[in-house]
């Protein structure tokens, strides 16, 4: 076994690879660019190099500087991971001429599965079922109409160099195929460099079926069971889980030995992963399924197929780079239970799933272990306190649950999901969390058109509780603070002998100001508008009773900010430092604060100068999109907070006015 083992990746990848290495003995070599200086997967190495600026193409996609870094540290292979350089075969050929091993298929199998166009034409030749279309090199725009026609409608035109749905269109009528083709080009060079389209038949309820498949260097080939990866948004897929539902021995059977079939065609070692379409109207069936194209990489969901199987396939993946045959033959692997994994990223779904950035100042998951088995398994790249920047994919962490059913299994997605707290940035766990719910999923009718077909249920963010900025309130002045052992003088906060102290909280949210006020007895009960209000914590967790409706929420104030968790939605209020907002927040009228993390590109007016509403004060750009912050009422600029080119987070106060008096 090696000795020493380069990752050429970086973030929840790397760190699982890692996991895996350390356990077999095998250092391990970070990588990073500037941006990642001081990223969890650098932290974890036992060694790291720098390799260039944040930008990919002048770090992570440098090949040159990934082995000048193995040179000089004395790595004997690399793991590519997934993305990147993973399926560059030029780079796989760089790795063997410097004398080190890539972990990962020859650089021939990466080519042979490269185009589109002409994997197929390679399916078809070994006998693997291929979706009914045209794949060839002739690219005339009259020649493919006629190959529509030919095929039928509805078809899709996808770019032969394609992925992650660019380069992708559905035509529906003869009529469109013209402008669908120019954008499916146009898309397909600026993604790929690569123009070309093929012509498939649409499947009308596709799902995505996909065979894990391992092979050695001695002529080992098996497949390790299906993942169905059908709940997909814009082609990027969302919750995978093993195995698939509906899956009978016959299909499975029928899909496995394809899939072998298609690794033995182009010589392939190493972890893969061959993708099918089948038509979900019909169900699963032997002769129901095509070819799609494969993966020559480990995929971003193995975790599900490691859950079901309780291999390690990273470990297999070092095993076979060394000459290592197969440690088990196609009868000795058997599937155990039932896995989901969600994706959890940082975006904005009101947005229209908006990256987001952010630090993230709370992260908390239920009852985890990271890259081991268990019921509940986080494979992540980050750490409370990290920053989620703007320069890569903004995952946050990978959930995968494990059950001994898809009943049991789904409850723990929900359960788990429900349980997840992130502060810091907007996140898609709500999404997540509704989708796990959703009634066609969780009875099994998946297909890839389902998210879609329900996505204004699915991306409506619930209304905030009631009761949520008093909970903020009381959180950040320490009142829902646990009790310090015995100390009966920390149970005193807000004591006084007699009378209703009244307690006024500035807050900021949503870059809206507010002021919370509520009473404070001699025995400790809060009042608010005039009545009592129960509250009741244990933990994080707070109870809040009036009027016959409760509030349930998780607390975690840190730093100024409060951040609530409760009903699949989070949010963060800011408490407004008098002294940094020059008055009193109260209606929002004398506070500017930026709504998303972000940087300062324009200010507009400086201290004394006079606005009206609606003018614009700041711009803010955040993920590549400019943002103008208006004043929010006529006025007089008190303070101007930041200068252009700073970095703000969300909710942070950039620019105030003078408060306004009563006449």
């Amino acid at each position: 076994m090696f000795e020493k083992l380069l990752i050429a990746n970086r973030g929840e990848i790397a760190v699982r690879v890692m996991a895996t290495a350390r356990r077999l003995g095998i250092r391990t070599v970070a990588v990073h660019s500037e941006a990642d200086r001081n990223a969890l997967h650098v932290r974890t190495a036992d060694e790291a190099v720098l390799i260039g600026p944040a930008a990919v193409a002048e770090s992570y996609l440098k090949a040159a500087a990934i082995l000048d870094a193995a040179r000089r540290t004395g790595a004997q292979a690399i793991h590519p991971g997934y993305g990147f350089l993973s399926e560059n075969p030029e780079f796989v050929e760089a790795v063997e001429a410097a004398g080190l091993v890539f972990v990962g298929p020859p650089a021939s199998a990466i080519r042979a599965m490269g185009l589109k166009d002409a994997a197929k034409r390679l399916m078809e030749r070994a006998g693997v079922p291929v979706v009914p279309g045209y794949h060839g090199a002739d690219q005339d725009p009259a020649m493919l109409a006629a190959e529509a026609d030919r095929v039928g409608y509805p078809v899709l035109i996808k770019a032969r160099a394609g992925g992650g749905g660019k380069g992708m269109r559905l035509v529906e009528r003869p009529v469109d195929f013209a402008h669908a083709l120019e954008g499916a080009r146009r898309e397909g060079q600026a993604s790929f460099g690569d123009p070309a389209v093929l012509i498939e038949r649409y499947v009308t309820a596709p799902r995505h079926v996909e065979m894990q498949v391992f092979a050695d260097a001695h002529g080992n080939v098996v497949h390790l069971f299906e993942r169905d990866c059908s709940l997909q948004r814009r082609h990027q897929k969302v919750i995978e889980e093993a195995p698939a539902p509906g899956m009978t021995p016959e299909v499975r059977e029928a899909m496995g030995h394809a899939a072998i079939e298609a690794a033995r065609a182009i010589g392939y070692r190493g972890a893969g992963t061959v993708e099918f379409i089948a038509d979900g109207s019909v169900g699963l069936r032997p002769d129901g399924f095509w070819f799609m194209e494969m993966n020559t990489r480990l995929q971003v969901e193995h975790p599900v197929s490691e859950a079901i199987t309780g291999l390690d396939f990273v470990e297999t993946q070092l095993r076979v780079a060394v000459g290592e045959p197969l440690p088990f033959r196609q009868e000795d692997l058997a599937i155990r239970g039932h896995a989901f994994e969600a994706r959890l990223y940082a975006e904005d779904v009101a947005k229209g799933f908006l990256p987001a950035t952010g630090r993230l100042e709370h992260l908390s998951f239920p009852e985890a272990t990271s890259f081991a088995p268990g019921p509940v398994r986080i494979d992540s790249g980050v750490v409370e306190g990290d920053t989620i920047t703007p320069w890569y994919d903004p995952m946050i962490a990978k959930v995968i649950v494990h059950g001994e059913d898809r009943p049991s299994a789904l409850r723990a997605l929900t359960d788990t999901l429900d349980r997840v707290r992130v502060g810091g940035t907007v996140t898609n766990i709500g999404f997540l969390a509704r989708l796990s719910r959703q009634p066609d999923f969780a009875a099994g009718r998946v297909d890839t058109g389902l998210i879609a077909r329900d996505m204004e249920r699915l991306s409506a963010e619930p209304d905030a509780p009631e009761d949520a900025p008093l909970v903020a309130a009381l959180a950040l002045t320490g009142l829902l603070a646990p009790s310090e052992g015995d100390d009966p003088w920390s149970r005193l906060r807000g004591f006084r002998s007699w009378g209703v102290a009244e307690v006024r909280v500035p807050l900021v949210h949503e870059g809206q100001g507010t002021t919370v006020s509520f009473g404070l007895t001699a025995d400790g009960t809060v009042v608010s508008d005039g009545a009592a209000v129960s509250v009741r914590r244990d933990g994080d967790a707070v109870a809040v009773g009036r009027d016959g409706r409760n509030t349930s929420l998780v607390a975690v104030a840190r730093h100024g900010k409060a951040m609530l968790f409760g009903g699949g939605a989070s949010s963060t209020y800011h408490l407004l430092d008098a002294l940094d907002a020059a008055g009193d927040p109260s209606g929002g009228g004398d506070v500017i604060a930026a709504p998303m993390p972000g940087v300062v590109t324009g200010l507009l007016v400086a201290v004394g100068d006079a606005v009206a509403a609606g003018d614009p004060m700041v711009v803010l750009e955040a993920m590549k999109m400019e943002h103008t912050l208006r004043a929010p009422r006529d006025g007089v600029v008190a303070e101007v907070l930041v200068e252009v080119g700073r970095q703000v987070e969300d909710g942070d106060v950039l620019v105030t006015l003078e408060p306004t008096v009563d006449d």
